[in-house]
């Protein structure tokens, strides 16, 4: 299965401790892949110590790079860089990806790179704040920034981002109708199989993240179930 043809990702924070038996339990809920992401404290050694746990497991593995010095390639089947749209500082839409590729000295395996548009809309998440995100967007608005990566763009992602919290479905329903070409991922505060349906509404892929961390790992079935 390509990456395009996924309905639910599990991320996976290398600063977040796993309770024992999770990665079984993950790897049985039916989730299409593993992202390794997170914006605080991500490090090579971290973000190691955590594909070690997981690549034994027969799913696709995705690497979310938060910094240009904390990036795996290798046994990584793809490696999604976020730019983020709207943003109010220009290094995390263009400037960290040219330190990155500064310091890969030409070792990027750029088949396996897929570009991603974040939008970001949760102004107390981590994210929103390292990027100094603009986040009280209303939908007319969110629904511009994805036509602008769709269509100008071109990006091969577009990634409503709530980091944390579950967000405005009429957000995403906008965000879904402008994008014609990308896929539409989102991302924040799915927790059960109600809101996953919600948002799978609209989006093509979503994303479950903290729900593992703070309700365990049988959530996650609930979830796919929800979507697929």
């Amino acid at each position: 299965m390509k990456w395009k043809d996924w309905v639910h990702v599990t991320k996976l924070d290398p600063d977040k401790q796993l309770k024992p038996g999770d990665i079984d339990a993950i790897a049985a809920s039916g989730t299409d892949a593993l992202m390794l992401s997170g914006t605080l404290n991500v490090t090579q050694e971290n973000l190691a110590a955590l594909q070690k746990q997981v690549k034994a497991y027969d799913l696709p593995l995705v690497m979310e790079p938060a910094s240009p010095d904390a990036v795996l390639m290798q046994e990584i089947d793809y490696v999604f860089v976020p730019s983020v749209m709207n943003t109010t500082d220009v290094q995390w839409i263009v400037g960290k990806h040219r330190a990155w590729v500064e310091l890969q000295q030409g070792r990027i395996p750029w088949e396996s790179i897929i570009p991603e548009a974040y939008i970001v809309l949760n102004p107390n998440s981590s994210v929103g704040k390292v990027t100094k995100s603009r986040c009280d967007l209303k939908a007319e608005e969110v629904a511009a920034y994805a036509s602008v990566a769709d269509h100008y763009f071109h990006f091969p992602i577009v990634y409503i981002e709530y980091s944390g919290m579950f967000g405005n479905p009429e957000v995403v329903k906008a965000a879904s109708e402008a994008v014609e070409n990308a896929t539409l991922y989102y991302g924040g505060g799915i927790n059960s199989a109600e809101k996953a349906a919600q948002m799978g509404r609209y989006a093509d892929t979503i994303v479950v993240g903290n729900a593992v961390y703070d309700q365990g790992a049988s959530v996650l079935k609930a979830t796919v179930d929800a979507v697929q």
